[in-house]
């Protein structure tokens, strides 16, 4: 079972996030679906579709990225890492034009049935805040 939950969470990056489907949400997650995010907190399937398009929106050409991943037990772990170019408003920030450092992240799905019942995400919100302009790059940065 761990290669098709795989092949799920695989699916949620590739067709959801790079290419925008917003369907397929529904054909992988479970109807009481619940997400945990770092900047959304809880959400069900509607959070996830707003947030997609939201960040599709802000990033046209958004690419998300898997270098790991990995099953164990009902849950699936994959660390990834998103970058694109801003070109439309995003959290009431004009648009730079730029395409930002890679953001990095690490998201857990847990499954029951091969859906996903419930995700945890992890991912540099510092990193993305500075990529958009809502914090000088000098912020947080240790000093010398």
């Amino acid at each position: 079972m761990s290669e098709e939950n795989i092949a799920v969470t695989r699916r949620t990056f590739d067709e959801v996030w790079n290419e925008g489907d917003l369907d397929v949400i529904d054909e992988v997650t479970a109807e009481d679906f619940v997400d945990h995010d770092p900047v959304l907190g809880d959400g069900d399937r509607d959070t996830i579709k707003s947030a997609v398009e939201n960040y599709r929106a802000a990033f046209p050409d958004l690419e998300m990225t898997i270098h790991d991943i990995f099953a164990a037990g009902d849950k699936v772990v994959c660390r990834w890492t998103a970058q694109g170019t801003f070109e439309n408003e995003m959290m009431g920030r004009e648009p730079t034009g730029e395409r930002g450092n890679p953001v990095e992240g690490i998201t857990i799905d847990r499954f029951e049935d091969g859906k996903i019942v419930e995700a945890w995400g992890q991912w540099d919100v510092l990193r993305f805040m500075k990529n958009i302009g809502a914090i000088p790059d000098e912020a947080a940065t240790p000093a010398s």
